[in-house]
């Protein structure tokens, strides 16, 4: 079976003697079960695994119900045990309940591992640094790669910027319609409505899902507030769409990337550069098959710069590399990656064209760009650059 980069290393912090609360972070359907799963199968150790992921909101009190039965586990064995709780940011108060019972173990040397598994790594957050500060450590799961759909499908590179990354649509690709329909009603509307709207207060819910078919439309443009705002024909205002870009992004589903300005105060206030997490959120509401995207140039040009995008945002989640983009006027750098004083300015091209590059000149001369590169057409080949990790480039 199957097994993603993460398992190795959650495998291994579950059986050192130092205890910390593993926090598996990342969007529905990127495998944190099914990982956890294969872990507790393989661990030499007792475990409990038990999920809050209901129609309806679970007490409190379950937390503390599943953490005695781990307890017996430890008691009974008189060895470490494992306790996994997955969608735990759906139980009210989960933090503060989980806070107290982990300390009561550290206190009473009760060797209880746990393991929380979320889907919204930024809806678990204020949980996390709130309560549980120093008690914890982070493994994301971000959507699955071209590298990981080959090994685990035998995807070729064609299909995976049309299909992207979600192992579960895998088995759906030969029947279109039925692939788009999972697309869009088992996990888009599934995250929407129980990732976002149950557990965040959301004044215009309607206006979100406008917000989101419309990112994905403009994936890979540059689209200011007021010209969304336009589009979305809602009397809504900046910060309200900047909110909701936020919340799309913690769900794992869509964000807008800051403009690299070299001052933090600038970034914020820029257009974002709208950017799918998974190219199937964008073909989804395509009304084009996969056969007639690869005969169309335009299109196809869009589908390979989102999925380099997809790749920088997913590959560098966790790690100190930051993912923007560079305009000025009609002069534009498709991806920047930031890490702390050095900059890599990236440029997508989609087909082999001869094309100077304009906007990496002008951006060279106003920045100290450590690396310029072109990937596509006659550069770095899509497929080697999408599956080297980004912090080779620095």
């Amino acid at each position: 079976m199957f097994k993603r980069p993460m398992y190795g290393e959650l495998l291994r912090r579950l059986q050192e003697p130092r205890r910390f609360i593993q926090v598996l972070a990342g969007a529905r359907q990127t495998g944190k079960t099914t990982l956890v799963q294969q872990v507790l199968a393989d661990l030499p150790l007792p475990s409990h695994y038990a999920t809050a992921d209901e129609p309806t909101l679970k007490d409190p009190v379950w937390i503390e119900q599943q953490w005695e039965v781990a307890r017996r586990l430890v008691a009974k064995n008189k060895t470490p045990a494992v306790l996994a709780l997955d969608e735990v940011q759906k139980i009210p108060n989960w933090s503060e309940v989980i806070k107290r019972l982990w300390d009561e173990d550290t206190r009473a040397k009760l060797p209880l591992h746990v393991v929380l598994l979320g889907s919204a790594p930024l809806l678990m957050q204020s949980g996390l640094s709130e309560s549980l500060a120093g008690r914890f450590e982070v493994i994301y799961m971000p959507h699955w790669s071209f590298a990981e759909m080959h090994e685990a499908f035998g995807w070729s590179l064609d299909q995976y910027i049309y299909y992207g990354g979600y192992p579960g649509s895998a088995p759906l690709v030969d029947d279109p319609d039925r692939w788009r329909q999972y697309i869009l009603d088992s996990l888009v509307e599934t995250t929407i409505s129980r990732d976002i709207l149950l557990l965040r207060r959301v004044d215009k819910p309607a206006l979100l899902r406008r917000l989101f078919e419309l990112g994905c439309q403009y994936s890979g443009q540059i689209l200011s507030y007021t010209k969304m705002l336009g589009q979305l024909q809602d009397a809504g205002n900046t910060t309200t769409l900047a909110h909701y870009l936020d919340l799309l992004k913690a769900a794992g589903l869509l964000e807008g990337l800051p403009k690299y300005a070299g001052q933090r105060v600038r970034r914020r206030a820029s257009s974002p550069k709208l950017q799918v997490h998974n190219n199937a959120l964008m073909t989804a509401q395509l009304d084009v098959s996969y056969e007639e995207a690869r005969e169309d140039r335009g299109i196809w040009g869009r589908l390979v710069e989102s999925a380099v995008g997809m790749w920088l945002v997913n590959a560098t989640r966790g790690t100190p590399i930051r993912v923007y983009y560079w305009a000025s006027g009609n002069r534009e750098v498709d991806f920047v990656l930031a890490k702390g004083a050095k900059i890599v300015a990236i440029e997508v091209k989609s087909s082999y064209r001869s094309q100077r590059l304009h906007g990496m000149e002008v951006f060279a001369r106003e920045f100290r760009v450590h690396r310029m590169l072109l990937v596509g057409g006659d550069g770095i080949p899509i497929e080697e650059f999408i599956t080297t990790d980004p912090a080779t480039w620095f």
